[in-house]
C-alpha cells in the first residue's frame, strides 16, 4: 500500500436548496480497506454515487491510477473498474449463479458456450476461497451467499475498487465471521474495498483507515490505529456524546404483563416471564433463538397456541395484532420497511394509520386534524423531514425509525415490543432512540427491547432475558449483566 489508486479532488455536488458535497477531497490507497462513516444525510452515498457514475459532480475531478476519471453511467464505472454493492442486491432470483455474474456480456450470438461460462464463473468464486456450484439458482441463497455472488461479479470486470454499502446490515453474526476473511482476500488481491458502515467495530476491525463525513464535508481522516472510538463519535455528531447510552433514571413499579408457560410449535417453549411499569426489559440470544417469535405471539401476528398473557391482572386472548392494540400493545417489527411502514405515503398518513378513529369524521379523514397530529410528533421527536407530506422513503433511517414510534405513540400503547429499534441508523440517530426510549418509561410505558448488538440491550435494560432455541435459558440483573453470562447462558 501507499500508492493511490483513487483521487477525489474538491467535489462538489448541490441539489435544489441542498449542497450535498462541499468540496470533499478524498484519496484511497491501493489494496487498502477505507473505511467512510458519518450520519444519514452526511453525504456518503452521494459521494460514492458520484464515483459509480449516478451523478456528475458539479465541480471536481476523478484520478483514477493517476489518470483523469470521466464516467458516463454505472456500466462504464464497471468497466472501468469500480464497483459497488449496494444494501438492496442487483441480482436476478430466477436466474443461476454464472447467469447473474455475466448477464448481459454472454458472447457467441445465439450459441452460448456455458461450459466457458460455468468454468469462468467457477474460477472467480475460486479466487474468494469458495466452491458453490455455479449452476444454483440465486433465489434459494442465503443472504451472505448472494453478497458474495455480488463479489464475484465484481471481480468479473477486473475490479480495482470495490465500495460496499451496509453489506452486513442483514447478515447474521456467523455469516459476518464467514464474510470478513472474503475482504481480506481482495487486500491480497491488490483489490481496494471503500466500505460504508454504521458499526464502528467493523471499522475497528477491518478496515487500514477511516474517513468521517458530516454535513457534506470530510471533518476527519485517520489510520484506525490512530483514532478512538469516542473521537470517531465526536466528529461524526458534531458534538461531543460523554457516553453512547443515556442513563436509565426511572424505577420501575407494579408487574403490567405476566406470560404464563407460553408455547408456540416447535419455535417457542414454555415461556414466563414478567414486564413492569416504566421498564426496559431486554431480551438477548442468538439469530433463531426465538426472541421475534416471542414478540410476534404477544402482539398477536403469529399468536401463541398455548399459555396464558395477563395485562395489569387481567387475562386477555391476543388471536391478532388488532386485539394485540385493544389490550394496549405496539410491535416495532425487526424489518420497518417491509412490515413497519408504507414507504410510498407520507409522513401524516404512517403516524395516523394505526388511529383513524382520532382523525376522521363520519368516513371522511380531516385533514387538518392529521396535520396537527403529524406536526406535533415531528416536533416532539425531532423527526427530520422537509415537510409533513414527504413520502418515507425519502427519509433517513433513522427517522423512519421514529415514524414508527411515533405511530405507536399516537395510539397511546401501554406496552411497547421494540425488535431491532436501532438497526441500520447511525450513532446519533441511536443516541436520540434510546433518549425517546427513556422518556416513555418516564412516562410509564413499558419496552420489551430485542436487540443482536450486545452493548446496546446491556445498557439500555432495567432486566435482561436470554433465550435460545426458544426457551429462556436465564435472567439476567444488575452486575450480572455482562456479555460473558449472556453467552454462557446462548451456548450449550
Amino acid at each position: 500500500m501507499g500508492t493511490h489508486v483513487l483521487d477525489m479532488k474538491h467535489i462538489t455536488k448541490t441539489f435544489p436548496g441542498v449542497v450535498a458535497l462541499d468540496d470533499v477531497s478524498l484519496a484511497v490507497e491501493k489494496g487498502a480497506v477505507h473505511g467512510l462513516i458519518g450520519e444519514n444525510g452526511a453525504g456518503k452515498s452521494t459521494l460514492m454515487k458520484v464515483l459509480n457514475g449516478v451523478y456528475k459532480a458539479d465541480h471536481g475531478q476523478l484520478y483514477l491510477e493517476g489518470a483523469p476519471l470521466e464516467l458516463h453511467g454505472v456500466r462504464d464505472a464497471q468497466e472501468k473498474g469500480i464497483s459497488t454493492i449496494f444494501q438492496e442486491f442487483n441480482l436476478i432470483n430466477s436466474l443461476s449463479i454464472a447467469e447473474n455474474i455475466f448477464l448481459g456480456r454472454f458472447q457467441g450470438g445465439n450459441l452460448i458456450d456455458w461450459k466457458d461460462i460455468h468454468t469462468k464463473a467457477t474460477n472467480l468464486l475460486d479466487r474468494l476461497g469458495l466452491h458453490f456450484d455455479v449452476t444454483r439458482i440465486v433465489g434459494k441463497l442465503s443472504t451472505a451467499e448472494k453478497q458474495l455472488v455480488e463479489i464475484a461479479k465484481a471481480l468479473s470486470f477486473d475490479a480495482k475498487i470495490i465500495v460496499m454499502d451496509e453489506p452486513t446490515s442483514s447478515l447474521t453474526s456467523r455469516e459476518i465471521e464467514l464474510f470478513f476473511p472474503i475482504i481480506g482476500k481482495l487486500r491480497e488481491s491488490g483489490i481496494t474495498t471503500i466500505y460504508i458502515s454504521h458499526k464502528l467495530e467493523e471499522i475497528f476491525q477491518i478496515c487500514d483507515k477511516v474517513s468521517i463525513m458530516r454535513d457534506g464535508k470530510i471533518v476527519g481522516e485517520s489510520p484506525v490505529d490512530e483514532i478512538t472510538r469516542d473521537q470517531v463519535i465526536e466528529l461524526m455528531v458534531g458534538r461531543s456524546l460523554e457516553m453512547e447510552y443515556p442513563k436509565r433514571t426511572v424505577e420501575p413499579d407494579g408487574v403490567v404483563l405476566s406470560v404464563q408457560s407460553l408455547g408456540r410449535g416447535n419455535k417457542l417453549h414454555d415461556i414466563s416471564f414478567e414486564l413492569r411499569k416504566g421498564e426496559i426489559l431486554g431480551i438477548a440470544g442468538l439469530v433463531g433463538a426465538g426472541r421475534t417469535e416471542l414478540a410476534e405471539a404477544l402482539f398477536g401476528a403469529d399468536p401463541a397456541d398455548s399459555g396464558e398473557i395477563t395485562i395489569k391482572g387481567k387475562k386477555v386472548a391476543i388471536h391478532s395484532t388488532s386485539q394485540g392494540k385493544e389490550n394496549s400493545i405496539g410491535m416495532l417489527t425487526e424489518d420497518r420497511k417491509e412490515t413497519g411502514l408504507v414507504l410510498d405515503m407520507s409522513v401524516t398518513k404512517n403516524i395516523t394509520i394505526t388511529k383513524l378513529e382520532e382523525v376522521k369524521k363520519g368516513i371522511v379523514l380531516r385533514n387538518k386534524a392529521e396535520a396537527q397530529v403529524a406536526d406535533h410528533f415531528v416536533d416532539a421527536l425531532n423527526i427530520k423531514t422537509p415537510s409533513i407530506n414527504q413520502a418515507l422513503y425519502n427519509l433517513s433511517g433513522g427517522n423512519q425509525q421514529k415514524v414508527v414510534l411515533a405511530k405507536w405513540l399516537f395510539s397511546d400503547v401501554d406496552i411497547l415490543i421494540l425488535d431491532e429499534p436501532t438497526r441500520g441508523i447511525d450513532i446519533g440517530a441511536k443516541y436520540e432512540i434510546y433518549c425517546l426510549m427513556n422518556s416513555l418509561t418516564e412516562q410509564g410505558k413499558s419496552i420489551i427491547m430485542i436487540s443482536s448488538e450486545l452493548p446496546e440491550v446491556l445498557h439500555m435494560s432495567d432486566r435482561l432475558l436470554v433465550m435460545h432455541k426458544g426457551m429462556i435459558k436465564g435472567e439476567l440483573v444488575g452486575k450480572d449483566m455482562s456479555a460473558d453470562n449472556v453467552m454462557k447462558l446462548v451456548i450449550e
